[in-house]
């Protein structure tokens, strides 16, 4: 019984090994396409935008999540991490907005939203906070 639950587990390794090596011969044949210079320009660019700000910044958030106090640090955490994702998807965007020829692809103001969604994240992050320390209360609350 463990013997056919055994090669299953590999059969799916390998497949996954085989779908990582086709999507790294994708990858290295956009970049092949690419102008060598603009790779690497790419390349430092990220690195010293990772190593010299988001690194330390994100450090410094961690030091001061880590201070906070329990109650306050997973809905924290959770904001953080959220609001996290939804500026890794709208940044490019962001930062790049180019001409569309198709007035429909980006009918709305996207910076806007973007920060309701972030003020939206903080709202939610300040009412859980509120609700555990209200919850907190009760319990202490002789009978």
């Amino acid at each position: 019984m463990g013997h056919t639950t055994g090669g299953a587990v590999m059969a799916g390794r390998y497949a996954v090994g085989a779908l990582g090596l086709a999507l790294m011969g994708l990858g290295v044949s956009l970049v092949w396409a690419q102008s060598p210079w603009d790779v690497a320009v790419w390349l430092v660019g990220a690195i010293v935008l990772h190593d010299g700000l988001i690194a330390p910044l994100v450090l410094l958030v961690g030091l001061g999540v880590a201070l906070t106090r329990p109650g306050v640090r997973g809905p924290l955490r959770a904001a953080l991490l959220t609001a996290g994702c939804l500026t890794a998807i709208a940044l490019p965007v962001i930062l790049r907005p180019g001409p569309y020829n198709n007035a429909t692809v980006l009918p709305l103001d996207y910076v806007r939203n973007w920060l309701v969604l972030l003020g939206v994240v903080g709202v939610g992050a300040g009412v859980t906070v509120a609700a555990k320390r209200v919850r907190a209360r009760r319990h202490r609350r002789p009978l």
